[in-house]
């Protein structure tokens, strides 16, 4: 049973990657167009006064954790946070050639804090049991 919900874990963060490859990609929102038949406009996943950059920081967050879940069994490059952190650079990079997209500093911030936070939360709630652990 451990390995199936592992191996769904592994698939769910590939798909994911291809999924965030996809929507980073495309020439417009396709959120935008399956929420609102509008390319042009951009969902809130939660209200907040930095618009849409929340988004990058829940989605890089979620795709981090997939990633130190299925690191230990798989170790590859995809599942480096240094490849996750070069990538959130790259794919907002990106926006400045790709149509209809623009770059953005405060998506970009947030897609490095996404990925930092989760590290960080990582780390602490490692060094705490390491540290608490009766020996």
């Amino acid at each position: 049973m451990k390995n199936i919900i592992f191996r769904l874990t592994e698939y769910v963060y590939y798909f994911s990657l291809i999924g965030l490859l996809i929507l980073y990609l495309f020439q417009g929102s396709l959120m935008g167009y399956f929420l609102f038949g509008n390319l042009g406009q951009q969902p809130n996943l939660i209200v907040n006064p930095i618009g849409t950059s929340i988004n990058h920081l829940i989605c890089f967050s979620y795709i981090t954790i997939l990633a130190i879940i299925i690191r230990p069994r798989i170790k590859n490059i995809f599942t480096s946070y240094k490849i996750i952190l070069f990538t959130s650079c790259i794919m907002e990079i990106l926006h400045f050639i790709v149509p209809n997209r623009a770059f953005e500093l405060y998506d970009l911030i947030a897609n490095i804090t996404g990925v930092v936070i989760v590290l960080l939360i990582k780390n602490f709630i490692i060094g705490f049991f390491i540290i608490n652990y009766p020996t």
